[in-house]
């Protein structure tokens, strides 16, 4: 497989016409602020870049294209925001569960504020005065006074967001649901939702928003999820949505597929879209095939968007933002670790410049490079990558009725302590993926070369050196601590911990160990029958499942193989078949509620120094 930076590639109609126009764009129009892995000052000077690899943020100069700053920031920053007309800023750090701010001129740390699980996505209104910050667990928006730092209210509205943008009139707020697509417009004086666009239900993974500068408009890159389909041409789309914002109006909402947008040719994993000041010109980039869609927006409610040129990017590009002045788009390309400037007028690279130094060491940038490809030789079809289904290694929050019967996405948190995988435990490595990229989900040449041999049988370690690399990639993810034990256990959590661990219900019998699972990397496969099958009339490997860890279950509904467990509730009641899975039937209303308190609070330590000591073996490949 050839890792060479390829070139950059443009489809033109039969003149230049269609760049004509931006010849004559006004200046820069406030369209309000909407998230993204970058931003740039609304006097145009600075661009900001948040590193998520390398816990940072880049600060470059945009009059000379060069790197001036490079901050760490704590794990995994997402989006970030200039304050108003400021060179300050705000970065939501994922992981951390912090809102941090810099100086921009100096890349300083100003101060930083404590939420309280997972910021995502942070705007700020039009005077700097205030951000605000999606909270992707549980679904939460927070206000932050960015003189003291100090969060002014929250407010829930829906579950897992992730987009936000403001108006420009600093009243309104459009959030994205991540797993779902639904977008809301919340007033931001009360905090209500005054309006919602729901998804179709297989509409997921929804990142950003954002806004026209003139028109009453709303665009949001997406997936559909298709999750009747286990085949590589009819599981995963790729779609722009364009939600019509005006009061009065309904629920107008027209979905472009863009799959099928210029012709035969697919693309995957929309991730980040940007507008011209003029609204005139549309990009949206695609973290899966590599690539962005220059498009012209028409003013005609119906088609919308019309296709224009189409540029081949560098590895997993997640952020696309144009310059106020609407001369210079800008990528970031992710996996190359670089932010690369391109023309609107005539779209061809005008400067490369390295935001950050490769974090991940030259096998596990090779191996995410791999997860996150839709291209050959992990699929041939392009619509489809290893992060269509785990993005970042979390679950798409979807069930798939895979030929073995139905199968909930599992997080790939702590995989690495907790071999074999998947629900019914028929792999002993992840070397085994091997089989999936090569069948017909995925459809690929495959990543070794020849015969490789079946799952549980003898390794597929070695036969590859992309291989071992994809599988060292998989297997890094780790767990964050629960934010229901940031001070520690509640009483009622207490209380859930003794019944979980008491002879009375058993739990521990299976969930054991520091990840609560008795399926541990030793070559022995352990399977139980906890009476789920029942469930699902379709199974075709059950009625005994791997173990999964209980680790990380606050954020992960729905629940169990089949996913038919809203919540956890759910699954020590009307899902626990005649106590096959624990004995909970005879508890009170009151302790399933602590026994369901001490599941949130999990973790509530870090489960790999009690591994180490047991002498569990990590698994590195």
């Amino acid at each position: 497989m050839s890792h060479r930076r390829r070139s950059v590639r443009f489809f033109y109609p039969l003149t230049l016409a269609c760049f004509i126009s931006l010849l004559l764009s006004p200046q820069f129009v406030s369209a309000g602020k909407s998230n993204s892995l970058m931003d740039i000052s609304t006097d145009g000077k600075l661009l900001a870049c948040s590193n998520r690899d390398s816990g940072s943020v880049t600060i470059i100069d945009l009059d000379t294209n060069k790197k001036l700053t490079e901050t760490k920031v704590g794990k995994h920053p997402e989006g970030v925001t200039f304050l108003g007309n400021t060179h300050t800023l705000a970065t939501a750090v994922y992981d951390d569960d912090l809102v941090v701010f810099l100086d921009g001129d100096t890349g300083k740390k100003i101060g930083q504020t404590e939420v309280f699980d997972e910021p995502y996505g942070v705007v700020s209104t039009s005077d700097g005065t205030k951000v605000f910050v999606t909270l992707d667990y549980p679904g939460r928006i927070v206000e932050i006074d960015t003189n003291s730092k100090n969060v002014i209210r929250e407010f829930s509205n829906g579950k897992h967001l992730r987009g936000i943008a403001i108006s420009s009139d600093d009243q309104n707020l459009f959030t994205t649901e991540y797993y779902t697509a639904l977008v809301r417009n919340i007033d931001v004086k009360s905090g209500r939702t005054i309006d919602e666009w729901p998804g179709g239900s297989t509409d997921n993974l929804a990142r950003q928003i954002t806004l026209h500068p003139r028109r009453p408009k709303a665009y949001l890159p997406h997936i559909r999820s298709r999750v009747t389909v286990a085949h590589g041409a009819g599981s995963i789309f790729p779609i722009v949505s364009i939600v019509d914002t005006k009061s009065g109006e309904g629920k107008r909402r027209r979905k472009i597929p863009m799959d099928s947008f210029r012709g035969a040719r697919v693309t995957s994993n929309p991730w980040d879209t940007a507008i011209t000041p003029d609204g005139k010109t549309f990009f949206v980039i695609f973290a899966g095939t590599d690539d962005m869609y220059i498009c012209n927006v028409i003013d005609d409610d119906y088609r919308e968007l019309t296709f224009r040129a189409s540029l081949n990017l560098g590895h997993n590009p997640r952020a696309v933002r144009v310059a106020p002045d609407g001369n210079t788009v800008y990528v970031y390309n992710a996996l190359d670790f670089e932010v690369v400037a391109y023309g609107t007028q005539f779209p061809r690279p005008r400067a490369r410049i390295k935001v950050s130094e490769n974090p991940l060491g030259e096998e596990i940038l090779l191996g995410k490079r791999l997860f996150y490809t839709a291209l050959q030789p992990m699929s041939s079809r392009l619509w489809i990558s290893c992060a269509s289904c785990h993005p970042d290694g979390q679950p798409d929050g979807k069930t798939w009725h895979n030929p073995e019967g139905l199968r909930n996405t599992q997080s790939l948190a702590g995989m690495a302590w907790t071999h074999p995988i998947h629900w019914s435990a028929d792999r002993d490595e992840v070397q085994d993926f091997e089989h999936t990229i090569r069948g017909p989900l995925m459809q690929g040449k495959g990543l070794a070369q020849g015969k490789i041999n079946p799952s549980l049988e003898a390794p597929n370690k070695g036969l590859s050196r992309a291989l071992d690399a994809m599988a060292a990639y998989s297997n890094t993810h780790e767990f964050t601590l629960s934010p229901y034990a940031k001070k520690g256990l509640t009483p009622a959590a207490k209380r859930g911990r003794r019944l979980f661990f008491s002879k009375q219900t058993q739990c521990a019998t299976c969930h054991s160990g520091p990840f609560l699972t008795d399926s541990v990397p030793t070559g022995r496969i352990v399977r139980h029958d906890v009476g789920t099958s029942v469930d699902n009339p379709g199974e075709k490997m059950g009625p005994a499942y791997d173990t999964p860890t209980l680790l990380g279950l606050y954020r992960t509904a729905p629940y169990l193989h089949h996913g038919k467990a809203q919540s956890l509730e759910e699954v020590l009641t009307i899902y626990n078949h005649d106590d096959k899975h624990g004995k909970t039937s005879q508890l009170s209303k009151q302790q399933i509620a602590d026994l369901v308190e001490f599941l949130k609070a999990l973790p509530y330590e870090d489960p790999v120094p009690k591994a180490k000591a047991a002498g569990l073996v990590k698994i590195s490949k």
